[in-house]
């Protein structure tokens, strides 16, 4: 891992797509079945812009940013899981996508997931770092960790230090990259969130972290994906580093004995945001794997009524 190979460019002509009204924002590039790549709070498509070239000899890669992040529409909508899953479905309606291989880290791994278990029928891989495999066990995190969840899932709380503040742009995003991010990087992830209004997704979202079953309803949806993850043959790429955020060695652990068809691949020391501290491993592995899945007609598994 060092800066030099590491670029802050984003060379990808911007395409936007209608969605209930609001344009949504993405990249493309290459040809063949798709890879879709969806982000986490509070990053955008640009978080992978290292990793796409990486895949473009042998697929159609996209890169989409929710609504409310990058370059998509920021309506005056509730955000979070709901509203930003409905958004993601209507895109991928929008632009046709079956045969999917979904790329996903954080959010983009709760949405993604969520859309693969009801759309089992569209999905050909599933690639996934840092992710929400399954709920988060409050009881076995640190104090420190604790009271920062409880922080910024507090509506007054959270409006102060991700919307007022924008710590989560300013401190957290750099805090969980091991090296340090350039100043075109950072003016990158910044741009978006000019404005409290703007953030507004950025601090809702947390809220919608389930946690000891709440809210219910996501917290249902999490454990349904998370159960036919150890169920589905489907083929699945994960990525993981020491001592992760998201993912810690004890869910390395799980995830390894309970999801079928995995790929392992353990990038070394890293945090949140693998994206930015390992590009190149990340898309040289995830070019690896897909390769033999390239020639295969993948048509997913049939949904059960």
């Amino acid at each position: 891992m060092t800066n030099a190979t590491i670029s802050a460019d984003y060379p990808f002509p911007s395409r936007f797509v209608e969605v209930m009204g609001s344009q949504i924002h993405y990249v493309e590039d290459g040809a063949g079945d798709p890879i879709l790549f969806i982000h986490g709070n509070p990053a955008s498509s640009y978080i992978w812009r290292n990793i796409i070239p990486h895949v473009t000899p042998h697929a159609r890669a996209i890169a989409v940013d929710l609504i409310g992040f990058g370059k998509s529409d920021k309506p005056d909508i509730s955000y979070g899981f709901d509203d930003s899953y409905a958004y993601l479905e209507g895109f991928i309606e929008a632009l046709g996508l079956t045969n999917i291989t979904l790329v996903v880290q954080d959010w983009g791994s709760g949405l993604g997931f969520h859309y693969a278990n009801q759309h089992r029928d569209k999905i050909k891989g599933i690639v996934f770092m840092e992710a929400m495999h399954r709920e988060i066990d409050f009881a076995a995190m640190a104090c420190s960790d604790k009271m920062l969840m409880r922080m910024i899932r507090a509506p007054f709380a959270s409006w102060l230090m991700l919307g007022v503040m924008n710590s989560f742009v300013k401190r957290m995003l750099p805090d969980w990259i091991k090296r340090d991010l350039s100043q075109q990087e950072m003016a990158a992830y910044l741009a978006p969130f000019p404005t409290v209004k703007n953030r507004k997704p950025v601090y809702v979202f947390p809220r919608d972290v389930p946690v000891m079953g709440k809210p219910e309803h996501i917290s249902r949806a999490v454990a349904d994906y998370s159960k036919w993850l150890t169920e589905t043959p489907i083929p699945k790429l994960f990525f993981h580093a020491d001592p992760g955020v998201l993912i810690r060695q004890k869910d390395v652990v799980w995830i390894k004995e309970n999801f079928p068809n995995l790929t392992s691949v353990d990038l070394g020391e890293g945090l949140h945001f693998l994206q930015e501290d390992y590009p190149h491993e990340i898309g040289r592995a995830l070019a690896d794997w897909y390769r033999p899945l390239e020639i295969t007609q993948f048509k997913g598994e049939r949904h059960a009524v």
